[in-house]
């Protein structure tokens, strides 16, 4: 099974379970859990990967898709 970064809009879905970096986290590389509520990239790749808004309302960029 391929890992999934979260890079590619296409395999990430609301509801997915992701791994995010919050902004504020970028430079320590802390990750967040979460589910996903809205895909806010509105491209089909991004290098730091897909912007996500998760359930409890925080924003970050996909690192890792769970399930």
């Amino acid at each position: 099974m391929s890992q999934k970064n979260g890079k590619n809009r296409k395999d990430i879905k609301v509801g997915s379970e992701v791994y995010i970096v919050l902004k504020k986290d970028q430079r320590s590389g802390k990750r967040t859990k979460g589910i996903v509520k809205d895909l806010l990239t509105r491209s089909s790749t991004h290098p730091h990967g897909i912007k996500v808004r998760l359930e409890d309302g925080r924003v970050g960029r996909v690192q890792e898709i769970i399930s």
